[in-house]
């Protein structure tokens, strides 16, 4: 599902100050079932003008955690548990763009698969989350 223009403005809303805001992170597609963002290069390099791989963890991160704040529920939160992460090939210029999918959701975990490419389509990264899903904190 495609955000509408009011749910891309929440979510920019809410994502204001944050990591995703100063990496300059563009969410386009956020569901249950598929989270898709994209991130520039330029700005999110290592000193070789790579794009850091880092940088990509920051963005597979992001997708994994949204997609599971999205199946968690109302009144539950997601906390990331464990990430690892899989550099394939470089990428020096122009956008990422990753596309998470669940591999596992229940009750208390969310997995997901994350796979990033290039803008050829080439794949530069994969990436595994797994994020315990609670009871929000009273208050919180």
């Amino acid at each position: 599902m495609t955000l509408s223009p009011e749910d891309a403005a929440a979510i920019e809303a809410m994502n204001a100050g944050t990591l995703l805001e100063r990496m300059h992170i563009e969410l386009t597609e956020v569901g249950p079932e598929r989270v898709v963002g994209r991130m520039p290069v330029e700005g999110n390099t290592q000193p070789y003008g790579l794009l850091h791989g880092g940088a990509s963890v920051v963005l597979a991160e992001s997708l994994g955690s949204i997609g599971s704040a999205l199946v968690a529920g109302e009144g539950r939160v997601a906390v990331g548990l464990d990430i690892n992460a899989t550099h394939h090939r470089a990428a020096r210029s122009g956008w990422v763009t990753g596309v998470a999918t669940p591999v596992s959701v229940g009750r208390t975990l969310a997995c997901w698969d994350v796979v990033i490419t290039d803008e050829e389509g080439r794949r530069t990264c994969t990436s595994r989350i797994t994020c315990l899903l609670r009871d929000a904190a009273p208050g919180a």
